[in-house]
């Protein structure tokens, strides 16, 4: 494995950890500023907020610069921003070091898939998104009980100094392993990372592509039904699945392994058949959230199936990522792109969630409307593949005749 490839794992596993340790630390934090749990819950909102306006502004901003540039420079961000909220004196400055630190977040794994893809030969590239994803999924189990260990034991300022180390050991193996240029140690550059289009005017016209929006479309809705139905999981555990609030932390830990199988799977499976592996794992994702509504109660299906829930969740991403990067030429706005669709579609889903909740229609609505948005997603991808077919057929006969 290129050690390129596992600086940038490093580094999505500070990301991640930022992203969700932050959980297991609000009563602290709250209670330090003497703030509101309600303001207090505005260093999670504000966070995703900025990941989402961050992942395309600063890849706009840095389209003519060299990815490793970039790259050294979204870190050198992640880690300021932590180091700020490590020190901060009031809630105002670590509500700032909050911001900070998500604004290299999209952008660090839209430009990090990129170079990962190009460390590796072009029919392993899939798998190469997938390990770089594979630090936020291994800290999407490890971020809030990680947060609320060393919270408790030494504080919560603690926890964001133990990240910025983190980010500074993913800077140091970013600067000595990952190449100046895509592809130098790779034994053969991806076309794709060939043509990248370096500026700002060329980038935007990789959206001329409709293949691009439809894959944007299919990832703002699978991600935006499984956190739909994920944001309200802990009432579905506690009030139908008759868990105890202390169970729920082990369960989550359950979804968080799934993230992490699913993504390793979801990887090896698109670099074999990629349209088809997206359109399983979306409606694998589809019948897993319908059937949860229907076995809320049992807790032995819960389990299997948040299980479930996290492996067809996250089997999509690395596929997805390398379908929206191949249509639109190795474009880096593209690659953020994607990642403000999932942010914009977990938004939306939580929205819808809670209105179904506010509705009346109990703690299994949302794994119902999960698995309608989720469908649509399907829908959408189906059409995208079907579209693809027709391109796919006429690539393979000019390269026969060739």
């Amino acid at each position: 494995m290129p050690r390129g490839l596992v600086a940038l794992a490093v580094g999505g596993f500070g990301i991640g950890l930022t992203e969700f340790l932050i959980a297991g630390l609000l009563p602290q934090v709250a209670a330090s500023f003497a703030v509101s749990e309600a303001a207090a819950g505005r260093l999670i909102s504000g966070y995703a907020l900025s990941v989402a306006v961050g992942a395309i502004a600063l890849t706009a901003a840095t389209a003519r610069l060299p990815r490793k540039h970039v790259l050294i420079g979204l870190v050198v961000l992640f880690v300021l921003g932590n180091l700020l909220s490590a020190i901060a004196p009031s809630y105002p400055v670590m509500l700032i070091g909050r911001i900070v630190a998500a604004l290299c977040h999209g952008s660090f794994f839209g430009i990090g898939s990129l170079v990962a893809r190009s460390l590796v030969a072009p029919e392993r590239k899939s798998r190469a998104v997938a390990v770089m994803f594979a630090g936020l999924t291994v800290a999407n189990v490890l971020g809030v009980p990680f947060g609320a260990l060393v919270g408790e034991r030494w504080g919560w300022r603690a926890a964001f100094w133990a990240v910025t180390v983190i980010g500074l050991l993913a800077l140091a193996g970013i600067i000595a392993f990952v190449p100046r240029r895509d592809g130098e140690r790779a034994g053969e550059t991806p076309p794709t990372e060939a043509a990248a289009p370096a500026g700002l005017r060329a980038q935007l016209g990789a959206f001329r592509s409709g293949q691009v929006w439809l894959t944007l479309v299919a990832t703002a809705l699978g991600y935006g039904g499984m956190f739909g139905a994920f944001s309200y999981i802990a009432y579905t555990f506690t009030e139908v699945g008759g868990f105890s609030s202390a169970d729920v932390a082990w369960l989550l830990m359950v979804y968080g392994v799934g993230l992490v199988v699913g993504n390793l799977i979801g990887g090896r499976a698109a670099d074999h058949d990629r349209d088809r592996a997206l359109v399983l794992a979306l409606t694998g994702l589809t019948v897993t959230l319908a059937v949860f509504g229907l076995l809320a109660t049992s807790a032995t299906a819960s389990v299997v199936l948040v299980f479930l829930m996290g492996v067809f969740g996250f089997a999509g991403v690395p596929g997805m990522i390398t379908r929206v990067t191949d249509y639109a030429h190795g474009a880096a706005l593209a690659a953020s792109a994607n990642v403000s669709a999932s942010n914009i579609g977990n938004a939306l889903g939580a929205w819808a969630g809670g209105l179904a909740i506010t509705a009346g229609l109990g703690y299994t609505a949302p794994l119902y409307v999960g698995a309608g948005i989720v469908l649509i997603s399907v829908l959408v991808m189906t059409v995208a593949a079907h579209r693809a077919r027709p391109a796919g057929r006429q690539a393979r006969a000019s390269a026969v005749r060739r």
